[in-house]
């Protein structure tokens, strides 16, 4: 449960389900066990799988070892429903579920093609996957995708949820101690790693500098490519107008406070941060890269699409709206409406029929074997 997108949404269904009288156990199965980032309601029944396991030195056997261990919690618990995220979860809940009359919808978390498994694990999804009641994909897309490489999958499109207001959590970082009140901020939020593209962004942010001399650049997040983007802010001597402050809990005090919010990605699944930056009212421009930033942006109504990987696209696109006060708010006013079409309770909705289909199948082999 670090800092990430998937658990971020894991959090906020929990939290989601509690409120309707729904029982949640929230398994982490992270063999390292770490700590929950996001808060959680005390109604959630946080555990861990390696606190059900006895460490070992042998990788094959440690995996073997919390797969018996998965299966024995289910075989213990009999939940209604299992409920799993990321491929290589999925495959061992598909597993453990089996002869056990639990149904198990599991979710894709990104656009496969983009992030390949590899023979072995692509294999085992391809085996594995049709044994589930649903399998989730987070845009049309990826259903795409599914039906194509897996025809016998059960897919279904479930986007993640946005929520507004976000809540707060450690560390605070207020935007007024990062940028000056009277500066405009562009800002971008997500892990420093290849995928986010944040090179490519300040490459196209530092063509913009001259003629934009009252905005400044904000990358907030942290990963292993800090450094790096940092040597590059310092080489082209951007050092005060590109910034990197690192995490911040109060992610909705940034959002409210910028003018304008970039998604540079060159992958991915649903952009939450594309979708909080809308809701809290900012007009985006992102990369139209193959999910995720077309469900959310509509062109020339909320934002602007940039061909993927474009960084004079990018460039030209940004500059169009930091020098136009007046389209910038229009398109921040329609950015808003992105709170009713993915609201929690739209998406929760679409929930709902899973769970019915679920305890359809559930009862229909449970009258089956008696």
């Amino acid at each position: 449960m670090n800092p990430g997108g998937a658990e971020r949404v894991a959090a906020n269904l929990a939290h989601a389900w509690i409120s309707r009288g729904i029982h949640v156990t929230l398994l982490v199965t992270y063999s390292g066990r770490g700590d929950c980032f996001y808060p959680l309601s005390n109604a959630v029944d946080l555990r861990y799988l390696a606190d059900e396991v006895n460490a070992s030195r042998s990788r094959v056997l440690a995996y073997a070892v919390r797969f018996l261990a998965l299966r024995r919690m289910i075989r213990r618990e009999r939940p209604d429903v299992v409920v799993s995220f990321l491929t290589n979860v999925n495959v061992a809940a598909l597993l453990a579920t089996l002869g056990t009359h639990v149904p198990a919808i599991v979710c894709e978390r990104t656009y496969p093609p983009r992030l390949p498994l590899g023979k072995f694990w692509g294999r085992v999804r391809r085996w594995t996957y049709p044994l589930a009641t649903r399998v989730a994909m987070l845009t049309s897309e990826g259903l795409d995708w599914l039906q194509r490489e897996i025809p016998q999958a059960r897919g279904v499109v479930m986007p993640n949820p946005i929520p507004y207001p976000l809540p707060v959590t450690p560390p605070e970082l207020a935007p007024e101690s990062v940028v000056a009140c009277e500066r405009k901020m562009l800002l971008a939020v997500g892990r420093m790693s290849e995928e986010k593209g944040f090179s490519g962004l300040i490459q196209a942010f530092a063509s913009l500098t001259g003629q934009h001399p009252q905005w400044d650049l904000v990358i907030l997040g942290d990963g292993p490519l800090r450094s790096i983007l940092a040597d590059q802010i310092r080489r082209l001597g951007l050092s005060e107008r590109v910034l990197l402050p690192g995490r911040a809990g109060n992610i909705g005090a940034w959002y409210k406070r910028a003018d304008l919010y970039v998604l540079s990605s060159r992958v991915e699944g649903f952009p939450n941060t594309l979708g909080e930056a809308m809701a809290h009212g900012c007009a985006a421009v992102s990369f139209d890269c193959d999910t995720g930033p077309r469900d959310l942006i509509r062109h020339d109504v909320d934002g602007l699409l940039v061909p993927s990987g474009d960084v004079g696209a990018l460039a030209e696109s940004l500059g169009r709206l930091m020098q136009d006060d007046a389209l910038r708010t229009q398109m921040a006013v329609r950015a808003l409406e992105v709170r009713d079409r993915y609201s929690m309770e739209r998406v929760l909705g679409l929930w709902d029929q899973l769970f019915a289909d679920a305890c359809r199948q559930r009862k229909g082999v449970d009258d089956a074997g008696r």
